[in-house]
């Protein structure tokens, strides 16, 4: 895939996660939070107060941890569209 329709999808992705009303299950939210830290190079400490949110979090990213940022971004946007877009 061309890196700037990457991208876009990419971001076109994240925006259907951050508009979507209902609740989504813990599971897919912490696959999708994981591949967006790695998409986005970002792997500072998870930031919530809570310890055991902190763990599955960052227990998350461990188990996504042998991907690159473009095959995390990939990853994201193909479970947007199987889990989220199906609810919808």
């Amino acid at each position: 895939m061309d890196k700037d329709k990457l991208h876009t999808d990419f971001e076109k992705a994240v925006s259907i996660v951050n508009d979507y009303k209902e609740p989504l299950p813990a599971d897919l939210l912490l696959k999708l939070y994981a591949y967006y830290k790695i998409a986005n190079r970002n792997f500072n400490h998870p930031g919530s107060k809570t310890p055991l949110i902190n763990a599955f979090k960052a227990n998350a990213l461990i188990q996504a941890k042998n991907i690159g940022p473009e095959q995390a971004m990939e990853n994201y946007i193909a479970l947007v569209h199987k889990e989220i877009k199906a609810l919808q």
